[in-house]
């Protein structure tokens, strides 16, 4: 029933001033025209998807990953760049995996994770 339907990411958040930042300026995701804007919520294009941005009181509670984006060859320079905007990546330890500085390693695959201002666990990785 919903193979074919494209679906979008949902992340809550508290401070969506803080979240705008984060995903627009730091990710670089692009806003899709909304009618003048909302204080609870914004929506953003990444690439055929979308990922839409509320508020909500449970905001950082997932303690797994609620994004993640496959970049392929882009890898190291999507995490430069991200890097020279200030972001953080989160370091675990799990199993079949090595890390060399903030880059989680398993063969060919390479990870990294970060969090957003609310501590919603964001990954990017090779594949």
């Amino acid at each position: 029933m919903l193979a074919n339907m494209d679906a979008a990411a949902t992340v809550g958040v508290r401070d969506m001033a803080a979240a705008r930042e984060f995903y627009g300026n730091v990710l670089g995701l692009k806003p899709v025209d909304s009618d003048g804007g909302d204080d609870d919520m914004a929506l953003y294009r990444s690439g055929d998807t979308r990922v839409f941005v509320y508020r909500s009181e449970y905001a950082g509670t997932n303690q797994a990953t609620a994004i993640t984006w496959d970049v392929g060859d882009k890898f190291d320079d999507i995490v430069a760049a991200l890097q020279s905007k200030g972001a953080r990546f989160e370091h675990y330890d799990m199993g079949g995996l090595r890390r060399e500085g903030d880059v989680h390693i398993a063969g060919q695959l390479k990870i990294v994770w970060l969090k957003d201002p609310d501590g919603n666990i964001l990954n990017i990785n090779s594949a």
